[in-house]
């Protein structure tokens, strides 16, 4: 697995948990990381933190997006790890030009099918896909491939 895959699950857990009991992010993250038996690299635990410090500074404006273009579906009725799973991938499609948009889909995709429900993988591609074919102001500019 991947250094940025480990740490986008570690993000993940974080975001899931804080959805669920609050805390501070960087002590929810520190422990999450904790319980790995091989402890992730730098590399992958400060990806995963900027991810859940990404979020979590963003996340009004990142779930009224995902309100907007989930049609039908209201955000507090969205299974807890199918939200989280978008918040983490709205937020890399806004906000991380360093990450194809293809690769971010992806992603998403495979932890709606490691962590979520047998419908989460299409759930997760159907709204991120509406996302990443509008164009949105101010989200950073991002290379499709």
């Amino acid at each position: 697995m991947g250094a940025r895959t480990r740490a986008r699950e570690c993000a993940l857990q974080a975001l899931y948990q804080l959805d669920t009991s609050g805390g501070d992010p960087r002590d929810v993250l520190r422990a999450i990381l904790a319980h790995f038996e091989e402890t992730p690299d730098v590399d992958t635990a400060k990806f995963a933190e900027q991810l859940v410090r990404g979020v979590q500074s963003e996340r009004g404006a990142i779930d009224d997006l995902i309100q907007k273009t989930s049609t039908h579906w209201k955000l507090e009725r969205m299974a807890r790890v199918d939200r989280n799973i978008l918040r983490l991938a709205v937020y890399e499609l806004l906000r991380r030009p360093d990450v194809p948009v293809r690769v971010t889909l992806n992603e998403a995709i495979e932890l709606g099918k490691k962590f979520g429900s047998e419908e989460s993988s299409a759930f997760v591609n159907g709204v991120l896909d509406r996302i990443a074919n509008t164009p949105i102001p101010g989200a950073a500019p991002k290379q499709k491939i």
